[in-house]
Order: C-alpha cells, then structure tokens, then sequence
C-alpha cells in the first residue's frame, strides 16, 4: 500500500524533548514500513523516518531560532506539497487537525485524518459539520464526547517502539511526573502526594513561555521548599527510561480530558505503574489494579501510590507490548485504511482545473 503521513511541522519527527503527536507520527511511518508498505513522510527536513521523506520546511518551527515565523505559512506550503502528489498514495494519512478540508475535498475519499487534541473548543463543531466527506479516527473513545455526530471511523490507541524503552524489573524508590507545567497537569497534586507520603518526586517537565507564571506563582515554590522534590527538567527519549524505569509509579494527576496520554504507555513499557486521576482517556488505558491504578480524590491517590510496588512490573510491560507496541498501532491503522480502500468508488476522483494544472507541471 502507498501512504502519506502529513504531520504537524511544530516539532522535528520524532521530537527531540517534548511533542507528542510528532512522536506518534514517527513511530507509527517506521512500523508501517517495517511492515512492508511503501510511505511518504512530509515532514520538516530535519526528521529522521525510515520513510522517503518530502521536506517541506528546512527545520522544525519550534527549532528554528528565526525570531519571527509563520506557522500557518509553513503549513500551507505543506498541504500544497502534499496536494501536488496525491494521485500517488492509496491512503493520505494527516495528522494536522482540519487544515486540509478546504484543499482536499476532491481526494476526501482517500485520506485518514487523526485528531491529536481536545475537541470541546467553541469554533470546532461547524468544521466538523461543514466537511463530513473526511474520514476521522479518534485517539481515544472518550475523545468523541464533544462531537459525537461528527463522522467517526475507528479508534486507534497510540503505540511506541518497545525497544525504545527499557523495562526495569525495580524501582529506585522514588515517585515520577513527566510532561508539561500547566495548570491542567496538576503537578501540585504529584508534590502533595509525594509529600504526604514522605517519598522522593522526581519531575520531569517542560515549561512554555505561556505557562511560566503559572509555574513562578505556583509550583517553583512548592518545589524550592520541598526538600523531597527534585525538577530535573525537560528529557528527551534518551533520557526517558532510567527516569521512568527508576519510579516506583508515574503519577498522573490530570483534572481536564486529556485524549491520550504519551507518558502513561512509555511507564508501562518500563515496567512502571500509573496512578492516574479518572478522567478523559485514562480509564480506556490503565487497568485498575494491573498496570496501575485509577483515582477520584487525593485521599484515593496518595492511598494508590502507597501501594503501587505491588504490581507486577513484568506483567505490566506485557501489557504494553499486547496493547500499545508501534506494531499494534500500525495494524490497527492498516484496518481503517483498507476500509477506507473498500469503500472508495472505481472511478477516479474529480479534480479541479487547477489540479489538472498541478499534475501537468509534474508530468
């Protein structure tokens, strides 16, 4: 089968620290090839892909030191790549929310388009109800809630590597928090519980330039006086499975509805519990009282993290390699994309006089 990958340009691919959907997108273009499937990747030039890799822009735009950029420019020359190519691919595969719809709506019946984000955002619903041709696949079921009417066609769990990650057979002892500062992430609870527990919180974290008050008035405070705290900043992949190996749980103390999740797969990979706030997609990917534990109050977390060196770090890494492996993922995408082959008409798709113009320039 031949496949483009359309992925964000935010980050290079896969990230070099934080980004997830890039990462998601990296790892899902290599299992496809290792597959056998023949995959396109337009991407930034800085990307490392067993892919043929299209270069749309000479750097990733978070990387690029250029004071003033354009990300919705650098996109737009992206779509425009991808449109000049797309009588070549079977399946067009975009991972860039609904910036296509307006271009693509004569190859709607050939593209897969995967949201990476929440979707309770006041301006969403009328796009989703504007462009019904486009096929889409949620990250989670939960996902869905604020479109349930909006033109579904499977849900695919991430995946990653397992050989990217390191499986510990112990802890180190102390207790993780891996992600981003924001307020939505709740660090202050992983601190509260570490505390309340008299236990070693180590936290791994990126700080955006949006979130830097929240962190200066909230949590640099809880972490300067708090000897049992360290911040170690924000790791790479490199660094991911000693931090996360090492823990005795990752805590996941998320109050908004968070559709995946990256951090809670890359600790099971390591053998390594999760203790996670009920909510968003956390119930479809921890099993309670097997690779982690679910809670609704701190009382029930503190109480959870206590009891997390318990589980069966071997039978948790299992799961991961059953549930949420790069290869699991590319299958399961490999079933929306031959039902998306099954249902497509035999006829070539119409294409704009300004299409034909863009195939002719190429011939």
């Amino acid at each position: 089968m031949k496949i483009a990958q359309v992925t964000p340009l935010y980050e290079a691919v896969p990230p070099r620290l934080y980004g997830g959907t890039e990462r998601v997108v990296a790892h899902l273009t290599d299992a496809l090839v290792e597959l056998g499937h023949d995959v396109t990747l337009f991407a930034s030039a800085d990307a490392r892909t067993r892919a043929r890799l299209i270069p749309v822009r000479d750097q990733a735009i978070r990387l690029d030191p250029a004071p003033l950029k354009s990300d919705l420019a650098a996109h737009m020359a992206q779509l425009a790549e991808v449109l000049d190519r797309a009588d070549r691919f079977d399946v067009i595969h975009f991972h860039t929310d609904m910036i296509h719809f307006p271009f693509f709506e004569g190859w709607a019946d050939k593209t897969v388009t995967t949201l990476h984000g929440r979707l309770d955002l006041k301006d969403l619903a009328p796009i989703y109800e504007r462009w019904t041709e486009y096929g889409l696949v949620s990250i989670s079921d939960d996902q869905r809630r604020p479109l349930p009417h909006a033109n579904w066609r499977a849900t695919v769990h991430h995946g990653m590597p397992g050989d990217l990650y390191r499986f510990s057979p112990r802890s180190q002892g102390y207790l993780a928090f891996l992600g981003r500062i924001s307020p939505e992430k709740r660090p202050d609870r992983a601190i509260e519980i570490a505390t309340r527990l008299n236990k070693p919180l180590k936290i791994a974290a990126k700080i955006d330039a949006a979130d830097r008050a929240y962190w200066e008035a909230e949590i640099e405070p809880l972490v300067r006086g708090n000897p049992l705290v360290e911040f170690v900043g924000e790791i790479g992949d490199a660094e991911k499975s000693a931090f996360l190996g090492g823990a005795e749980a990752l805590l996941f103390p998320i109050d908004w509805p968070e559709p995946f999740g990256l951090v809670m797969i890359e600790a099971m990979a390591c053998g390594t519990p999760v203790v996670a706030f009920a909510c968003g997609s956390t119930p479809e990917i921890i099993e309670d009282g097997a690779t982690g534990f679910l809670v609704a109050t701190m009382d029930e977390a503190v109480a959870a993290a206590a009891r997390a060196h318990r589980l069966d770090r071997e039978a948790i890494r299992a799961r991961f390699d059953l549930r949420f492996s790069a290869t699991a993922m590319a299958r399961r995408y490999l079933d929306v994309y031959a039902d998306l082959l099954a249902q497509r008409p035999f006829a070539a798709p119409m294409r704009s006089i300004e299409e034909e113009r863009s195939f002719a320039a190429l011939a």
